[in-house]
């Protein structure tokens, strides 16, 4: 009877949320609008950089350093005059100002080494730290194809040929549908599973659950499979029809071995789920507990940022969360196309951990049971 009684309180669940307008209409938009919106805002390298130049030399290598910058990557660079430099930056109306000095040009071809100034706007940090070192290589090229003046160059003692593994083009769409996606996966089981304890206990159908043949154990059991299969065909879905089909990203690997390891990692984010519910009185205050819960999982387990540039104590802490290892395992699958041989150990810990979540979540659900009989 107890797997029965898991079945059909599970499909209880089902039903109340496909009651819930407002988290279907989450669910909906969470894996299919959102990932589309968050994986194209990711912007490319540099795209459309403002740029103005201040010209005081008006020579013809200057005039080729200005016509070297043209779109996508930049804007077409807008002449100003010397005094307009920090007013216009100070508006934030250009991202970068390049100031070519008078005489630049008679300097460079007497043998001396004049200089360039380029002020950036840092506080746009992405463009800032891309565009610094794509304007010196451009500045570099005019300036070295100038002052040779046609004559062959020496060839270099070596050749560096660069190979992009997995994303040739070096295209951040591909890595930003997939990372959405994982995201949401952590973020939405956490929030169903959770809010599915809460409204039980607002609309007061915990306490009809308790005089009912049924131990917490069922109870729990119940929310996770039926909240986590909602969200593992919710991920189905944005990998083929959103990020597949609508966006063009490509999956190297095993789709099927991917919602495999999905379906280890909502064990964990399931349970953490209902012990946030537990501990929260109110849906207000689980709202806040959700936060402090997502934001470290979703910013510390690799995923935006590589684990290695981390301090070494962030890397041990969050060994501890199942959200590290499904990255590593999901960015292994769908991007290298590695298969169960390779992310074995990272399925391992994924259950270990949902093990430690799913006995601490379910001690203090007895415990808040308890407290309400």
């Amino acid at each position: 009877m107890r797997l029965s009684n898991i079945w059909r309180l599970g499909i209880k669940e089902l039903r109340s949320l496909s009651r819930d307008t407002m988290m279907v209409a989450l669910i909906i938009y969470a894996f299919t609008i959102s990932i589309y919106i968050a994986a194209t805002a990711i912007p490319e390298t540099l795209h459309q950089a403002t740029i103005a130049v201040v010209d005081e030399d008006g020579s013809q290598l200057s005039k080729r350093i200005i016509d070297a910058f043209f779109p996508p990557h930049f804007n077409t660079p807008v002449l100003i005059n010397r005094s307009e430099i920090d007013p216009l930056m100070d508006q934030g109306r250009y991202t970068f100002v390049l100031d070519i000095p008078p005489n630049f040009e008679r300097d460079l071809l007497a043998g001396r080494r004049p200089e360039i100034q380029l002020n950036i706007d840092a506080t746009r940090m992405t463009q800032a730290f891309s565009g610094n070192s794509d304007i010196q290589q451009i500045i570099n090229t005019e300036v070295s194809t100038f002052a040779s003046r046609g004559a062959p160059s020496e060839p270099l003692p070596i050749e560096l040929a660069v190979r992009s593994r997995f994303n040739p083009n070096l295209t951040s769409l591909w890595f930003g549908a997939v990372m959405q996606v994982i995201d949401h996966i952590t973020m939405l089981s956490i929030i169903l599973t959770g809010a599915a304890l809460i409204r039980e206990r607002e609309h007061g159908t915990i306490e009809h659950l308790l005089v009912m043949p049924v131990t917490p154990f069922e109870i729990m059991a119940a929310k996770v499979w039926s909240m986590g299969l909602v969200v593992l065909c919710a991920a189905w879905f944005a990998l083929v029809f959103v990020v597949e089909g609508a966006m063009g990203v490509p999956i190297e690997g095993s789709i099927g071995l991917f919602l495999l390891g999905t379906a280890a990692v909502l064990f964990a984010t399931t349970s953490l789920g209902i012990f946030l519910g537990t501990v929260a009185r109110s849906m207000p205050q689980f709202g806040l507990l959700v936060i402090l819960t997502i934001v470290p999982l979703e910013l510390l387990s690799g995923g935006s940022t590589p684990r290695e540039s981390m301090p070494q104590f962030v890397q041990n802490v969050m060994l501890a969360a199942p959200t590290t290892h499904f990255v590593k395992l999901a960015q292994g699958i769908l991007y290298r196309g590695a298969g169960i041989s390779v992310v074995w150990p990272q399925f391992l810990a994924i259950i270990a951990i949902g093990a430690v979540f799913y006995a601490i979540s379910l001690a203090q659900f007895r415990k808040a049971i308890n407290t309400m009989a």
